[in-house]
């Protein structure tokens, strides 16, 4: 049976490299496949991470530029209004605060910084100049790539944010549709899939996952990755829940290493193209962290998240040194990449 198990998992790996792709079916086999097969499993993810990404690893960072007081309800973020969470609350940051954080995040070697503001997309004349002033601090301040996640967008919103500048647009799908109703209530699953056609057909390039480990059943997690399949997403941020005191997911038990390892591992297999991005929620790997990338990862997000403190910016760098393989924004003129966001 061992045996088998091995010669199947080598044989998806075979496949994709050729062109194909794996079924729902076979995701939902390998997601439930025992420990004893991650070391199978992660050798076949990291050759499709080699032959359709390279060994170099894309870094991006973000600024929370607002926080805190959100109209949205979103079970696991402490930004809610809803909740009792502890996020800290304040109004935009300065100007200046922006360009001085692109300027740093250009120095480690990360090829974009996204501009992350709670709430439900940009609705007033205000909001709209004041991404316009953040945009053109980006530009003006380094060439790093301008991203922006402010939530849903209409058809003219995401025309003015092209306009202003924006490059790629950040928006979560959060999880499987299936499960969708369970974490938030205040706009639906169809609104995530038409803000991210708005962005496409504005001509921004668009980046969308998921936080897993928020009580979704292993089919749910394929789930989410099929649909990001159909999307034709090209980069795909994995956010692994922290639990946030105040929210009504704080007590859920974070996702194990070897857990969160075969996750990124099906991904791959599920997005054997795409840029997968490792997110929020990485200490819970611990001393595995390295790991993601033999797993699958493509991309990495340095610094800290939207509600939670990252590692050190010299701890990832000396990692990925450790390990062998190269930020791209170190080596090469910044590509027209895509960013993301994290709990």
């Amino acid at each position: 049976m061992a045996d088998q198990t091995y010669q199947r998992i080598n044989k998806l790996t075979e496949r994709l490299l050729g062109g194909g792709k794996m079924s729902v079916e076979e995701g939902g086999w390998m997601i439930r496949l025992a420990d004893q097969y991650l070391s199978s499993l992660m050798a076949g993810a990291d050759r499709l991470r080699r032959t359709f990404r390279g060994n170099d690893i894309e870094a991006c960072a973000i600024s929370n530029i607002r926080s805190g007081n959100c109209s949205e309800d979103c079970t696991f973020c402490s930004q809610s209004a809803h909740h009792d969470g502890q996020a800290p609350t304040y109004n935009y940051i300065p100007v200046e605060n922006v360009a001085t954080q692109a300027r740093k995040a250009r120095s480690w070697g990360t090829t974009d910084l996204g501009i992350v503001s709670k709430g439900w997309g940009v609705r007033s004349d205000k909001e709209r100049e004041q991404m316009r002033e953040y945009l053109n601090a980006l530009k003006g301040s380094s060439d790093i790539g301008r991203c922006a996640s402010v939530g849903v967008l209409d058809k003219e919103t995401a025309i003015d944010l092209k306009n202003m500048g924006l490059e790629n647009y950040h928006h979560n799908l959060e999880t499987a549709e299936s499960f969708f109703s369970n974490i938030c209530t205040t706009h639906s699953f169809q609104e995530n899939i038409d803000t991210l056609k708005h962005a496409r057909d504005a001509g921004l390039k668009v980046c969308s996952g998921g936080i897993l480990g928020m009580g979704e059943n292993l089919d749910q997690r394929v789930e989410l990755a099929e649909t990001l399949r159909d999307l034709e997403i090209d980069s795909v941020p994995l956010n692994f829940l922290v639990p946030q005191k105040g929210t009504p997911l704080e007590n859920i038990t974070p996702m194990a290493p070897m857990e969160i390892l075969k996750t990124i591992a099906v991904y791959r297999f599920m997005l054997p193209q795409a840029e997968i991005r490792i997110a929020g929620g990485r200490p819970f790997l611990r001393d595995l962290q390295s790991m993601v990338f033999m797993a699958g990862a493509s991309a990495v997000m340095i610094g800290d998240y939207l509600t939670t403190n990252g590692r050190q910016v010299e701890d990832d760098l000396q990692m990925l040194k450790d390990l062998g393989v190269v930020v791209r924004g170190d080596t090469q003129k910044r590509r027209k990449s895509v960013c993301s966001n994290a709990a």
